[in-house]
């Protein structure tokens, strides 16, 4: 199956996700497509809220305001999917991975705007590797057609919030930092429960 672009090195991830993850998340996709759609959302969620809190980085602007449209553009995309499969979209529990991820992120600015733009792209980082996963293991079809069209975007938005933060913080730190908390990512994804989520182990 094409990869939509997809080039794993560039990710940053500092552990891949077992093999068994993706045959194991497609058996429950109706619960992973709703997750997928609250994780679309949460990113434009995301993204407004840095255009907001730092209105004096103008490095920042255009890029999130763009990258906020193409998640909500996204979060629609999946709600169709959703919908053509007769399911319905409502609250979800908030997910243990981004609340741990977020306690990595230092308070002092401007520590915390460096941590946020790293987590953030952490986050795109394994959404993509894990799309990759659902792309191979969902039979031909709409479903896998999703996942496999979203490749590219979801590592461009990885490259994006890292090329931001090397226009604002020295290239060096920016990668120092980013090895760091690539470590961490891995070890809190490794420890989460058994789950229907595109972020947690793989469901039983």
């Amino acid at each position: 199956m094409a990869s939509g672009g997809f080039n794993p090195p560039m990710l940053h991830l500092h552990q891949a996700t077992p093999a068994d993850w993706g045959p194991r998340a497609a058996a429950h996709i109706d619960e992973i497509l709703i997750d997928h759609a609250h994780l679309e959302k949460k990113a434009a969620s995301t993204a407004l809220t840095l255009l907001f809190r730092y209105p004096d980085e103008p490095a920042l602007q255009r890029p999130l305001s763009a990258l906020a449209r193409e998640e909500l553009s996204h979060f629609e995309l999946v709600l169709d999917h959703i919908d053509a499969r007769g399911g319905t979209f409502g609250k979800a529990f908030p997910s243990a991975y981004a609340a741990q991820l977020s306690q990595q992120i230092r308070r002092a600015e401007p520590l915390r705007l460096l941590d946020t733009l790293l987590v953030c792209a952490l986050i795109e980082a394994r959404s993509c590797e894990r799309m990759k996963h659902l792309a191979e293991a969902l039979p031909a079809g709409p479903l896998a057609d999703l996942y496999a069209g979203l490749l590219a975007s979801e590592a461009r938005h990885h490259t994006l919030y890292v090329d931001l933060c090397e226009q604002i913080f020295a290239p060096a730190e920016v990668r120092e930092r980013l090895s760091a908390l690539a470590i961490r990512e891995s070890e809190i994804i490794a420890a989460l429960p058994r789950e229907a989520r595109l972020h947690s182990r793989a469901p039983a």
